[in-house]
């Protein structure tokens, strides 16, 4: 059974590596880290990502955000979802036009100083303190193009998408919500999500925010559960 991991923001497929590494060493090799396609929309963009389903299902942050939407709309392509620092939404409209009107600072920023200047502004964030400078995909996501970095502010920022916390409770996969315990904003958020999905697991990892970075091991540890899992479920109904 496929593992799928799709990224965060400003991030490329390379920044799963550490993690991929884990899983190689507990015996899951059939991994792919998801190149984020580039549509119109935030729906046109994680409805693209079902051309690599059925399998589980993991995204970090933005990549958590798009697997939400995928498998709201197409639930048979996860049989089993993992959700990393991420949120199914802002609530409100002015919570959304005002992200909205942030991420458009951002992308002018991006567009205005380049790829590697608005990394290390990015990163600076007390949200990415964590990250250690040799994470994994550190050089490749200096390669993004700051075309890239704008257009995924402007069409995937969390203002963007369509909240989705009053479908949640039409999911019926297993689910599983990860979280760092010194990131307090997304743990709350975390918690929310669990209540939210019918049967959902909570796991806290003793990192930050940017946890595929941080503790990707940790995290290879509770993805090798969920699919080793989502293995014997499959076996137990054919």
């Amino acid at each position: 059974m496929r593992l799928l991991l799709v990224h965060g923001f400003a991030q490329t497929p390379a920044s799963w590596d550490g993690v991929r590494r884990g899983l190689a060493e507990r015996g899951v090799h059939d991994v792919v880290a998801v190149e984020i396609p580039r549509r119109e929309t935030f729906t046109a963009t994680a409805a693209a990502l079902a051309v690599h389903g059925p399998g589980v299902w993991c995204g970090y942050s933005m990549g958590g955000r798009l697997v939400q939407r995928l498998v709201v709309e197409q639930p048979a392509l996860a049989h089993a979802v993992v959700l990393v620092s991420t949120t199914a939404g802002l609530r409100t409209e002015a919570e959304r036009a005002e992200r909205i009107a942030a991420d458009e600072a951002l992308a002018a920023r991006a567009e205005s100083i380049g790829t590697v200047r608005f990394l290390d502004e990015w990163l600076a964030q007390p949200l990415f303190a964590g990250v250690p400078t040799d994470a994994p995909g550190s050089d490749e996501r200096r390669t993004i193009a700051p075309a890239t970095l704008a257009h995924d502010l402007r069409t995937l920022g969390t203002g963007t998408m369509e909240p989705l916390w009053d479908r949640l409770a039409a999911l019926t996969m297993p689910v599983t919500v990860v979280t760092g315990r010194r990131d307090d904003k997304f743990e709350a958020i975390g918690r929310a999500l669990t209540a939210a999905i019918p049967g959902a697991r909570h796991e806290h990892l003793d990192g930050g925010h940017a946890l595929p970075a941080e503790c990707p091991d940790a995290l290879a540890a509770v993805l090798h559960a969920t699919h080793s899992a989502a293995v014997r479920n499959a076996a137990s109904t054919t």
